[in-house]
C-alpha cells in the first residue's frame, strides 16, 4: 500500500481526504501540529505530531515512511483574522511552507497537491470564475495562498517537482460515515453557523448585506460537499502519477446559492425556523462568486456527486446533532 503524507490531515478537509485516500488504496500518513486540527480526526493511518516548519522532523517523517507524494493542507484559513493580524499568516502559510518545500526538494518528493483557494482571485471581474481569471487577492489569506502557488511554480520549473493547486470554493457538509465532520475552533462557515443556531449554541444568524445586485439582495456562493473535495485530491494525485503536468484547477459545482437560499434550504431540511438578523455589508464581500468547473471535468475527470444542496445540509445537520447530543 503506497503511503502519502498529508500535512494538516487532522483538519476538516484533510481528514476527509485521508478517508478518500484510504478508500482508493493509499495509506495516509498525517503530519499535524494540532494548532487547528484535532487528533480524533486522524482515523485512517499513522499520525506524526509535529510542525511543517520543523525541517529535521519533516525530513525524518518522509524518510521513515518512504514518502514521494504530498497533500498539503497545513494553513491558517480565517480570512478576516488574516487581515487584522497578518503576521502568523505569513509565518505559517508562507515561511513555514517554504521550509517544508525545501525539505521536499532535498528528499526527492515527486508530486505535491496544494490546498489553494478561490480567495486568490479577489473580487471577480466576471463569473463564473475560470482558472485564467486575474489573481488579485483582497485578504492576507488569499495573498498567502497565491504565494504558495508561486513557490510551487518556481520549485517545479527549477527542481522538477510537479504540483496541482486546487482552488476551493465553499467547502461544507460531513462524511456519511459519521465519525468525521466540520469542527473549527472559530466557526466562520455559513451552514454550520446556521445549524449551531438551531441547536441553541448561537442566538441568531447574521446576514451581512441585503442590497447586493443579486435576485434576493444577498451574496451568492458556490457550495461543495467536502467528500467531493476529498475525491478531487485523490484524482489530482492520480493525474500526476499518470504523467500529468503541473496545473491549477478550480473546485466548485458551477452553481451559486444566495445566503437566503441557504437559510431556506436549512429550514426545509430541519423543519425549524432560523432566527436571522440582517446587518450591514462586510467590507470585501463580492456579490457573486462561483466556479466554472469545466477544467476539473476535462483534466481530472472529476464530477461532484455529493453536492446537492439538501444532501450537503442533511449531512451537516446529522453531524451537528451527533456532536451536540441535543434533540431540537
Amino acid at each position: 500500500m503506497k503511503k502519502v503524507l498529508v500535512a494538516g490531515g487532522a483538519g476538516y478537509i484533510g481528514s476527509h481526504t485521508c478517508l478518500a485516500l484510504k478508500n482508493h488504496g493509499y495509506e495516509p500518513v498525517v503530519l499535524d501540529n494540532l494548532s487547528e486540527g484535532h487528533e480524533w480526526l486522524v482515523q485512517f493511518g499513522p499520525f506524526e505530531h509535529g510542525d511543517i516548519g520543523d525541517s529535521e522532523f519533516v525530513g525524518e517523517v518522509i524518510a521513515k515512511h518512504g514518502i514521494k507524494d504530498i497533500l498539503f493542507f497545513a494553513a491558517f484559513t480565517y480570512v478576516g483574522v488574516s487581515v487584522t493580524d497578518p503576521e502568523p499568516y505569513f509565518e505559517n502559510n508562507v515561511s513555514k511552507m517554504h521550509d517544508f518545500l525545501a525539505v521536499c526538494k532535498k528528499t526527492g518528493i515527486e508530486n505535491f497537491i496544494f490546498s489553494s483557494s478561490c480567495a486568490t482571485y479577489g473580487n471577480p471581474i466576471t463569473v463564473p470564475l475560470t482558472e485564467d481569471h486575474p489573481q488579485n487577492p483582497v485578504s492576507t489569506y488569499g495573498d498567502t495562498k497565491l504565494m504558495g502557488e508561486k513557490m510551487l511554480k518556481w520549485y517545479g520549473q527549477a527542481y522538477g517537482m510537479k504540483h496541482v493547486a486546487l482552488r476551493y470554493f465553499n467547502a461544507c457538509g460531513a462524511s456519511h460515515i459519521g465519525t468525521i465532520g466540520e469542527s473549527h475552533n472559530i466557526e466562520t462557515h455559513l451552514i454550520p453557523i446556521i445549524l449551531k443556531t438551531l441547536l441553541g449554541q448561537r442566538n441568531h444568524v447574521s446576514v451581512f448585506g441585503t442590497d447586493y445586485d443579486t435576485p434576493d439582495g444577498t451574496c451568492i456562493r458556490d457550495y461543495i460537499h467536502v467528500d467531493d473535495l476529498a475525491n478531487a485530491h485523490v484524482k489530482a494525485l492520480e493525474y500526476l502519477e499518470n504523467g500529468g503536468e503541473s496545473t491549477q484547477i478550480n473546485l466548485g459545482t458551477g452553481t451559486g446559492y444566495s445566503v437566503k437560499e441557504i437559510i431556506n434550504a436549512v429550514e426545509q431540511v430541519t423543519g425549524h425556523p432560523v432566527p436571522v438578523r440582517f446587518e450591514e455589508r462586510r467590507a470585501g464581500d463580492p456579490p457573486v462568486l462561483y466556479a466554472n468547473p469545466q477544467k476539473s471535468r476535462e483534466v481530472l475527470g472529476w464530477i461532484p456527486t455529493h453536492s446537492d444542496l439538501h444532501n450537503i445540509i442533511q449531512s451537516a445537520w446529522n453531524w451537528e446533532l451527533k456532536q451536540s447530543q441535543t434533540k431540537v
